[in-house]
């Protein structure tokens, strides 16, 4: 390929006024992704990618359409647009759905400084190979541990494009390095497995291979012999490994998306609480060297710092042009999409307030109570937030932990137990969610 992402989309955009658009912007996307897994000292699974795909939008007045292809030729970009025009003529009208003005649009954006691209070589596949290797030898070397499922290490690199009608045009390259490993402990019946993995922006901030194997096996040991927890309501804390899916639903409960569609649990919740007093939950896209970092949103708008949670207080929706419209507000720079979909809002960085007491701690304070390592499963209310969901982990007797447990279910409100989640203070500052470790006081459990 000669052209440039950025004379793709210009390409794309001429297309699309020529085929009768009243406006357009395209996405364009290229790069490489490539995995190596291996098992048993020897390669299980290798797997390269490479191409570029590109995606166009048309308006027809109060109507849109979307189309993509991974063909980049000038005669499949006019026939996209002629299709995506046609589309839009049998979409129906949406009188919220428009493109940034230009006094809106993000003029000062500067992708380098977030430092999102590794300028490093690519490794080649013999080096994701033999760290991945190492990290499965890592894993065996823990006394009880029978096999590793899996040891993984990858690497990707894309570019992206966005160029519009109203003026925008800008562009961004990311990387990701990744390592992870699956250890099995025990056999037949009584296996157990657990993980640990990394993921980071350069090579250089990766995690060591022997390190991540060695605390998988450690992980998958120390769960052998698990059973059932004792059946009613008890304190729970959710390890920091999985707290951020639990902030996730709040995060799915102030979207937009849902609040505009009346299908959110938090629906008539603003500027009421919904975290504990002096707790903030806050979205920062402009941090260095994190992966959920981001120039400028996806209709082109800048993007800030910004609380979604004030001291306990819900203070804003998370919301692109199009949900702003529908509730009368203003979009928050939100806007995230594919080349094949139109934009919708979402959250990248989120930080939520850390505690004082270690995870050790909450331990020690819970008397009696489940440590939760792993989620299974979910069945979740969107409208009203009850929640339920499988469990496995530890069961902590008089603050300490006594024993693993697995095949366990717990339920209870989003509501309310996000109103008296205790934070811990481990939560990783690299990671695009930073989440500690979070104490819910009284949750239902069943188990025996």
């Amino acid at each position: 390929m000669t052209q440039s992402l950025d004379d793709l989309g210009q390409q794309l955009l001429d297309a699309a006024k020529s085929a009768g658009a009243s406006a357009a912007d395209a996405l364009a996307v290229d790069g490489i992704s490539h995995s190596i897994e291996v098992r048993d000292g020897q390669l299980e699974h290798a797997e390269r990618s490479e191409g570029i795909e590109i995606g166009l939008r048309v308006f027809l007045g109060a109507r849109q359409a979307c189309v993509s292809a991974s063909d980049v030729s000038s005669s499949t970009i006019k026939e996209m647009a002629m299709r995506a025009v046609q589309m839009a003529q049998h979409a129906p009208d949406d009188a919220h759905i428009r493109q940034a003005t230009e006094i809106e649009l993000c003029t000062n954006w500067n992708a380098e400084r977030l430092q999102l691209s590794d300028p490093s070589m690519e490794p080649l596949a013999e080096e994701l190979k033999q760290v991945a290797l190492e990290s499965e030898a890592s894993a065996l070397e823990v006394v009880g541990v029978s096999k590793c499922q899996s040891a993984g290490a990858g690497y990707s690199r894309h570019r992206i494009n966005l160029c519009m009608s109203n003026g925008f045009s800008g562009g961004y390259t990311r990387t990701n390095h990744g390592l992870s490993c699956v250890a099995i402990s025990g056999s037949g019946t009584d296996m157990e497995r657990d993980y640990d993995g990394d993921s980071r922006v350069f090579r250089e901030d990766l995690r060591n291979a022997n390190e991540i194997g060695h605390l998988a096996g450690v992980r998958a040991i120390a769960l052998r012999g698990a059973r059932k927890p004792p059946t009613g309501i008890f304190p729970v804390i959710y390890d920091e490994r999985i707290s951020s899916g639990l902030i996730g639903h709040l995060l799915a409960a102030t979207n937009g998306t849902a609040v505009s569609r009346g299908a959110s649990w938090l629906q008539t919740a603003m500027n009421s609480s919904v975290l504990p007093d002096g707790i903030s939950l806050i979205e920062n896209p402009d941090r260095p060297r994190v992966g959920g970092s981001r120039p400028f949103d996806a209709e082109g708008l800048s993007v800030a710092e910004r609380q979604i949670v004030s001291d306990g207080f819900l203070k804003e929706w998370t919301l692109d042009l199009s949900t702003a419209a529908k509730l009368g507000l203003s979009s928050t720079g939100s806007a995230m999409r594919g080349p094949s979909s139109p934009p919708t809002p979402g959250v990248g960085n989120v930080e939520l307030t850390q505690g004082e007491l270690s995870q050790e701690e909450l331990i020690r304070n819970m008397g009696n109570g489940l440590l939760i390592t792993s989620l299974i499963g979910s069945s979740i209310n969107e409208t009203t937030g009850d929640y339920s969901r499988g469990a496995s982990g530890f069961w902590v007797e008089n603050g300490e932990i006594s024993y693993p447990v697995n095949e366990c279910t717990i339920a209870g409100n989003l509501r309310e137990m996000l109103l008296r989640i205790v934070p811990g203070n481990d939560a990783r500052r690299h990671l695009s969610r930073v989440v500690p470790s979070l104490l819910v006081p009284g949750m239902a459990i069943a188990g025996e």
